[in-house]
């Protein structure tokens, strides 16, 4: 098999570094890539959103498998084109993408199927969003609906921090159109972790858990970011917890995709926080957690190919 690698970071070398493991894998391409990937695959100098250049890539060297790593082109519809050429590839399509590319769209998915969150208002009105955060106080949280990175969401500790990272979002637009509406929810203590689980759209394979550290200093002080590292499994996460998430959270998410005429293929990352040995989620992602896939994959044992393909195809058994 001939397969490309979507991204250039660490979860893509990571992911590079585990597909190079399977003997049904003849060729590795990796667009952008990096230099540490340079040594597993053949890096394509071909953006990641740079999608129809992707798709003309894949059918001249006729690629059997693609893997998208980041989220940005998942939300393009890299996976929608490919599809319409006849192209096998792993991730969600545009729509399905959603639960990550809007914090209002997952949001109002878990409200609709029961899945335990933080309860929530979602606001395009400025004036709104302050009256909100004037009539719940403080601590909240702030959370641009779009992407940003992993650095759209602001836990504030006082009402003068939430209104003030209302203005940055709304009025000063620090995160662009990602902060056209914002999210404003609950604030929810307690120890997260990271799940995740492949499926096809029906069927689902549950992962090991993982946990990520998000701030940027020492002792879990500062500004969140996308993830300054992580390690699998996550202790918080025990053998009737998993069930529990696994039970409440990830099958009626996919379950009630499908029933939303959303269906969601690829791997689903559920963000999660953890109280009392009661699992709510905090985020979807699309895609491969960045750190937490450099843990989990090291610990994989199985060959990942033949799972990436069955959920591509439809046929995860």
């Amino acid at each position: 098999m001939k397969i490309l690698v979507v991204g250039g970071g660490g979860r893509e070398h990571a992911l590079v570094w585990k597909i190079a493991q399977s003997p049904l894998v003849e060729q590795i391409y990796c667009a952008p890539g990096n230099p540490g990937i340079a040594e597993l695959a053949e890096c394509v100098h071909i953006g990641a959103d740079e999608i129809d250049a992707l798709c003309d890539f894949a059918k001249a060297e006729q690629i059997d498998l693609t893997v998208v790593g980041p989220e940005v082109p998942l939300t393009m519809g890299i996976v929608d084109t490919f599809q319409a050429a006849g192209l096998d590839i792993f991730g969600p399509n545009k729509a399905a993408a959603q639960v990550e590319g809007s914090k209002g769209f997952s949001k109002d998915l878990m409200a609709r199927h029961g899945i335990p969150t933080a309860a929530y208002q979602s606001f395009s009105d400025h004036t709104a969003a302050v009256a909100y955060i004037r009539e719940q106080g403080a601590p909240i949280v702030v959370k641009a609906d779009g992407l940003a990175a992993g650095k759209g969401v602001i836990v504030a500790m006082s009402e003068e921090q939430a209104i003030a990272a209302v203005d940055d979002i709304m009025l000063d637009k620090v995160f662009g159109s990602a902060g056209a509406s914002v999210v404003i929810e609950e604030f929810m203590d307690g120890e997260e972790a990271s799940f995740f689980a492949f499926t096809d759209g029906k069927n689902i394979l549950p992962l090991a858990s993982s946990q990520d550290h998000k701030r940027v200093n020492d002792n879990d002080e500062g500004l969140n970011t996308g993830g300054m590292g992580a390690y699998s499994p996550a202790p918080v996460v025990t053998d009737e917890l998993y069930k529990v998430i696994v039970e409440t959270i990830v099958r009626p998410t996919i379950d009630g995709m499908a029933k939303d005429g959303c269906p969601y293929s690829g791997i689903l990352y559920v963000g999660l926080m953890i109280k009392d040995g009661q699992p709510r989620v905090v985020e979807y992602n699309a895609r491969f957690g960045d750190p937490e896939a450099q843990p989990l994959l090291v610990r994989m044992k199985s060959d990942i190919v033949p799972v990436l393909q069955a959920c591509a195809r439809g046929q995860l058994a």
